[in-house]
């Protein structure tokens, strides 16, 4: 069996009276995306921040690779990719160039590092931009081009904080893709997204992160049938928002296992859906509704439930 990667052990952090992370420990295995999700001022940044030995734990205690952070940080970096959600690419410098320079941080040979160019902007899709500077490219590539750069030391363990926030619908799935042949290969992958759908598509193990705890663990699929019922049906339109209050509608409402509200949309929750569809298709014909299997959208607002949070 192949041993742990990367463990934290009880990480707490605090910023004045404000616990942002607490008591939270985690594991990675050799070849396996693990998943942070959580709403906005959850601790998964402060949390990957700890993981790079940029921000010291007040408790607990970081191992990678056999080795400890941050007694042993520069070595555990060597073997580390990292893509921030902030933009780092040098504007002065052309995408080979921005590789190169980042390669030699890390005292590796230029003659290696020029060897590994074409390959690392191929993968990118990047081999016709290699004379370009950032400031030429895309959003999209400019995120293809940090994972690129992440790659360089062929780092063992690629911690990627939101890498496609801000992309549109194409550069997120080609983003996937790429992420998709580093897990082929072999690659482990820490990653913090608010993204469901892309936590679904890319994470083998999950943690849901709410006021810097850990409040679940594991599969995707797994924790989704342990916390919800298998069936959803939204239905909306004029009107809609009266079947999850008005009394007349309590037979509806009975048919559900739980029925939640968000915006202008009715959510119904239930283990045997044709009964509601049937009483909807009779009763409530003048409304839309969608029948589909319960999501990771569904996990998350369940744990941490729907007002909008702000940053911080």
């Amino acid at each position: 069996m192949n041993p742990t990667l990367f463990e934290s052990h009880h990480l707490v952090k605090r910023y004045g009276d404000n616990t942002v992370v607490d008591d939270l420990s985690f594991s990675i295995e050799p070849g396996e995306c693990l998943g942070v999700i959580g709403p906005n001022g959850a601790g998964k940044t402060t949390t990957i921040r700890m993981c790079l030995g940029l921000t010291a734990p007040d408790a607990g205690s970081i191992t990678a690779f056999g080795m400890d952070m941050p007694r042993d940080a520069l070595t555990i970096k060597a073997q580390l990719g990292v893509v921030s959600q902030m933009d780092t690419l040098d504007p002065d410098f052309s995408c080979a160039e921005n590789l190169l320079v980042y390669g030699r941080y890390f005292g590796l040979p230029k003659a290696l590092i020029q060897s590994r160019i074409p390959k690392l902007l191929e993968f990118a899709a990047l081999s016709h931009k290699a004379d370009a500077k950032p400031g030429e490219l895309s959003g999209g590539m400019k995120r293809r081009l940090s994972l690129a750069r992440a790659l360089v030391n062929d780092p063992r363990l690629l911690m990627l904080d939101e890498p496609t926030t801000g992309l549109d619908p194409q550069a997120r799935h080609l983003m996937w893709e790429r992420l998709q042949l580093l897990l082929q290969q072999g690659k482990s992958i820490l990653l913090t997204t608010h993204f469901m759908d892309e936590a679904e598509r890319l994470c083998s193990r999950l943690l849901v992160l709410d006021h810097g705890r850990k409040i679940a663990e594991g599969r995707p699929r797994e924790l989704i049938a342990q916390h919800l019922e298998p069936d959803v049906v939204e239905v909306y339109g004029n009107g809609a928002l009266a079947l999850a209050q008005a009394d007349e509608h309590a037979a509806l409402r009975a048919l559900a296992a739980r029925v939640e509200v968000s915006g202008e949309t009715v959510f119904f929750y239930t283990a045997q859906a044709m009964p509601l569809l049937a009483a909807l298709g009779e009763h409530h014909h003048h409304l839309r509704a969608l029948h589909r299997p319960a999501n990771l959208e569904d996990l998350f607002l369940k744990l941490t439930g729907r007002q909008i949070r702000e940053d911080g």
